[in-house]
């Protein structure tokens, strides 16, 4: 069986971190945090989309800003090699 998210990656979609402040209806004067990851696709954010869709309908806060970041795709890593020798016994 194959993971979810790597297949997902490797078609393209990257880890998306959005930082969503709101307003509760109660106390509307105080601003509340609310942080969502998904792996999704840039630029569309499909993922990021319908979450909000589903908040807009079924969540009574109202959302004042969302900051958003998102990873690039999947690449090499970073190398530092160093003058060293190991040995393992």
């Amino acid at each position: 069986m194959t993971d979810h998210d790597f297949s997902e990656r490797l078609s393209g979609g990257g880890l998306l971190t959005a930082e969503i402040l709101y307003r509760m209806p109660d106390h509307p004067g105080i601003l509340q945090t609310f942080c969502f990851q998904s792996i999704d696709q840039a630029p569309k954010f499909p993922k990021l989309n319908a979450f909000l869709d589903h908040w807009r309908r079924e969540i009574e806060a109202v959302i004042h800003s969302i900051r958003i970041a998102h990873s690039d795709l999947i690449g090499p890593t970073e190398v530092n090699l160093h003058d060293a020798e190991f040995r393992l016994n």
